[in-house]
């Protein structure tokens, strides 16, 4: 009898989610009706999931496990064939008459198919037998380089992704060229994705120095030197890039004059006596070790010596790049942020030490000024430098830091600032990625929006590629803000009225947004909510981020690459050592898929079962 009465409570409970998914279903009707036909079904079943999230179920759950039914743990897909499912179930303990029977192996069915093909139509086909998509950030260098995107391709990268914040359009087309040639070459299928920049801060330029080299040794942990440092003069006019390593500028005639064994030696910006050893010449310039650190400026005087004669010659350095010096911010230093375009400097200090002008830097978008107040937030360079609003004026802020490395953190121009407590109503769609998305719109399978703050974003991107004739171009909403994040159901309703489509976690600015000890909790909130929509997911954002930039991975990011395999792709950064990341995700991701679909665990036969 208790168990029976028990039963008929836990109907009662399951009804009322249904009930409450009817009452949704009809308050955002004018929203259902705008949503693309082949999201239709998609998007009632996230409104279900909603409808079942609304309320905290865990005590159902609990009694549903204790009759040993579903505890509806996995009903993110079918929500309403699920409910029915367990009431089925129920309905038969409780001996009730009312107990209905439907199809729900045909719906699980159906909604397992109906995300396979939304995957495939963003994200393409799966290659081979790997699950999950890997995307790739394609460096500068794929414009000019075929054989690296070929190996790209051919070592799995299944989807190309370009970002819009960097190059131009000729770079891209020249990147996108490559991927075509790669994909005929190899026989294998890569789809390429633009990214919009979206309305992200930053903040601006700082104050160019006069150009300035520091060459330093390579020395022990005792300070003793192990190795010099190599370097080259070059002829001034000359081409060099600075990955290629330090050049320095002077007239071809001293390169003429030199000889391997001839010492160079000049006195430093500081006043250092510094000596250069010619170790090499060849047609590009002089190679010369240094075995102490010097600072070597536009116009230092430099003069060769061969052994013991006389000096046999002597020149003036060339004009050096001009650099930027970073501003250096420790807790409790005030940083003000202007509007104006002024480029920023560190702080003036007087010769007791004290702070004759505060450090400052620009921020260029006005709506900053407009919607920031003071005692809020402010987080700099990806949240490695806090503070805390101190005052507001029509065109500047006054900022007190509050967390920085006890040496003081570095602030340069161009890094992401965030204001986690301010409702900013910036544009959804910039100046900026209007004119790259005609160039997107015409040669990418999908672009990518950042920094969406509302369903309006959206739907001014959506419009925009209908306007260039770009209907079909799949798009990819990222979500990086904690407004986002706090709505995203209607964010998810308004990409459905887009076939194709996908959601990209962008885990950098989501943590700084959000906070970093909410990050897990808010990526797997997105999975959840993304799945109910059979929405395709992207997981970004330092991905195997020391196996890409250095060649070995964190332990750490090797489960982290793991239980990216929930999502339906995995974004990878670039770096010197990304073709070793494909593979090593690659391998990753084909072994979990038989542990892991979406957040259904696989309970295929393990091997340490033999006992």
């Amino acid at each position: 009898m208790g168990q029976s009465t028990n039963a008929a409570d836990l109907i009662r409970q399951l009804d009322q989610i249904t009930s409450y998914a009817d009452a949704l279903e009809q308050r955002f009707a004018a929203s259902l009706e705008r949503v693309h036909p082949d999201f239709q079904t998609s998007a009632r079943n996230l409104i279900a999931y909603v409808a079942m999230r609304h309320v905290d179920i865990r005590d159902l759950q609990q009694q549903l496990a204790y009759l040993g039914l579903s505890s509806l743990g996995r009903a993110e897909r079918n929500v309403r064939a699920t409910i029915r499912a367990v009431r089925h179930a129920l309905c038969i303990i409780a001996n009730d008459a009312t107990c209905e029977s439907g199809q729900e192996r045909v719906n699980f069915e159906r909604s397992e198919l109906r995300l396979q093909a939304h995957i495939n139509a963003i994200l393409g086909e799966n290659a081979g037998d790997r699950d999950v998509r890997i995307m790739v950030t394609l460096p500068t260098a794929a414009a000019d380089e075929y054989p690296l995107v070929h190996d790209l391709v051919d070592s799995g990268m299944d989807i190309a992704r370009i970002n819009c914040a960097h190059d131009e359009e000729s770079v891209w087309l020249k990147m996108i060229e490559n991927v075509r040639r790669a994909v005929r070459d190899t026989g294998r299928a890569c789809k390429i994705t633009m990214d919009l920049t979206g309305p992200k801060l930053r903040t601006g330029e700082l104050k160019q120095r006069p150009g300035v080299v520091r060459v330093r040794p390579k020395r022990d942990a005792t300070g003793r030197v192990i190795a010099p440092r190599r370097l080259r003069l070059i002829a001034e006019g000359a081409l060099w890039s600075q990955k290629s390593g330090v050049a320095i500028p002077v007239p071809q005639h001293f390169i003429d004059d030199a000889e391997i064994g001839d010492r160079i030696a000049f006195k430093d910006t500081r006043g250092k006596k510094r000596t250069l050893k010619v170790v090499g010449k060849d047609e590009r310039g002089l190679r010369l070790d240094c075995y102490k650190k010097a600072y070597i400026a536009t116009g230092t005087k430099l003069t060769l010596h061969r052994q013991s004669a006389k000096p046999k010659g002597a020149c003036k350095v060339g004009s050096l790049p001009p650099a930027a010096s970073p501003i250096v911010m420790k807790i409790g230093d005030e940083l003000a942020v202007h509007l104006d375009g002024r480029p920023g400097e560190p702080a003036e200090y007087g010769a007791d030490g004290s702070v004759i002008a505060s450090a400052h830097i620009a921020c260029a978008q006005p709506e900053v000024f407009r919607s920031v107040t003071a005692g809020e937030p402010i987080r700099l360079n990806d949240g490695k430098i806090e503070g805390i609003v101190k005052s507001v004026t029509d065109g500047e802020l006054i900022v007190t830091i509050t967390r920085a490395k006890p040496t003081g953190s570095r602030l340069r121009g161009g890094r992401g600032i965030n204001f986690p407590q301010s409702d900013m109503r910036l544009p959804g769609l910039t100046e900026a990625d209007q004119a790259n998305l005609e160039f997107a719109a015409a040669h990418a399978d999908a672009v990518s929006l950042s920094f969406v703050r509302e369903p309006a974003d959206i739907f001014a991107l959506q419009a925009a590629l209908r306007r260039c004739g770009a209907g079909k171009t799949g798009i990819i909403i990222k979500i990086e803000t904690e407004t986002a994040f706090n709505d995203l159901p209607r964010l998810l309703l308004a990409t459905m009225c887009h076939y194709p489509a996908a959601v990209m976690i962008a885990r950098g600015d989501l943590a700084v947004e959000c906070g970093w000890e909410r990050l897990a909790e808010i990526q797997e909130e997105i999975l959840w909510m993304c799945e109910a929509a059979e929405m395709p997911v992207i997981w970004a954002t330092e991905v195997l981020e020391h196996q890409t930039k250095r060649g070995r991975p964190s332990r750490a990011e090797i489960t982290d690459a793991a239980m990216a395999q929930r999502a339906d792709c995995v974004m990878l950064n670039k770096g010197p050592y990304v073709l070793a990341a494909i593979t090593m995700l690659d391998s990753i991701l084909r072994r979990m898929q038989s542990h892991q679909r979406k957040k259904s665990p696989q309970l295929r036969k393990l091997s340490i079962s033999e006992v």
